[in-house]
C-alpha cells in the first residue's frame, strides 16, 4: 500500500495529531508524504516527522535542526538543487533521491511504539518495492534500519546496525546505515559532518558500481 494522507490506523498518533492541530492551526499535523524523485536510486529512511520540522511543514526533514546536515550533504553530493530546506514552497528539488520516514506521523516525544512502526511498515514496503535494481537505501538510525529489514522480510540478526555499515540486499540493492542526523547526535559529535559525508562517499561507490 502506498502513502495514505488520511491514514488514521494508529489511534495514539491520530489523537496526538488532532491535539497538535488545535494547538498549532498553521501546522501540517498529518501524515507526512515521502519527498523527492519518484525514480530515485537512493531512498533515505528517517525515524518520524519532527514536531516543529516535518510535522509543521509537511515535508521530511524540512524546517528543523535534523534537516540542516542532511540537506547540506545532499546538495554537496549532487542530490539536490540547494543546500537548505525551509518549507514546501522554497524551490527545493531532489535528483535521484527520495526521503521518507519509518513512521509517517509525529509520535509523542518523537518515540513511536513498536506497533506503530509495524502498522506503518506497509507504506515503506511499497516504497522499497518501487526501487529499481542497483538502488541504495540509507537508514538513519536503528529504528529506520529495523523498519527496512522488516519491510523486506529479512532476519534482523543477519543485518546488524552499525554506522557506515553496508548490507547487500536483493536485486543488487544495498542498505547502508548511519547514525541519525539529529541535534543530539551532531551536537554531542556522535555524528560529525565528516562521518556523514563518508556515508555518502560509500553511497556514491555503490551507485556507480
Amino acid at each position: 500500500m502506498h502513502f495514505d494522507p488520511d491514514c488514521r490506523s494508529c489511534p495514539r498518533l491520530a489523537g496526538f495529531l488532532a491535539g497538535i492541530r488545535e494547538a498549532y492551526p498553521a501546522y501540517h499535523a498529518r501524515p507526512v508524504a515521502p519527498f523527492g524523485d519518484p525514480d530515485a536510486r537512493l531512498l533515505i529512511v528517517g525515524l518520524a516527522p519532527g514536531m516543529h520540522g516535518a510535522n509543521a511543514t509537511g515535508r521530511p526533514f524540512t524546517g528543523d535542526y535534523a534537516g540542516i546536515l542532511l540537506y547540506e550533504t545532499l546538495y554537496r553530493f549532487g542530490f539536490s538543487n540547494q543546500s537548505a530546506a525551509t518549507g514546501r514552497d522554497d524551490g527545493l528539488t531532489l535528483d535521484g533521491c527520495r526521503i521518507t520516514n519509518a513512521v509517517k506521523c509525529l509520535p509523542p516525544q518523537n518515540k513511536p511504539v513498536g506497533s506503530e512502526v509495524t502498522e506503518c511498515n506497509r507504506y515503506l514496503r511499497a516504497e522499497l518495492a518501487d526501487l529499481d535494481d542497483g538502488a541504495a537505501v540509507l537508514a538513519l538510525g536503528l529504528v529506520a534500519h529495523r523498519a527496512v529489514i522488516r519491510a523486506l522480510g529479512l532476519k534482523m540478526t543477519d543485518y546488524p546496525f552499525a554506522h557506515c555499515r553496508k548490507h547487500r540486499l536483493d536485486r543488487k540493492r544495498w542498505l547502508i546505515d548511519s547514525y541519525h542526523c539529529s541535534r543530539y547526535n551532531t551536537q554531542t559529535r556522535r555524528l560529525t559532518e565528516e562521518m556523514f559525508h563518508n556515508v555518502f562517499r560509500e553511497i556514491e561507490k555503490l551507485l556507480a558500481a
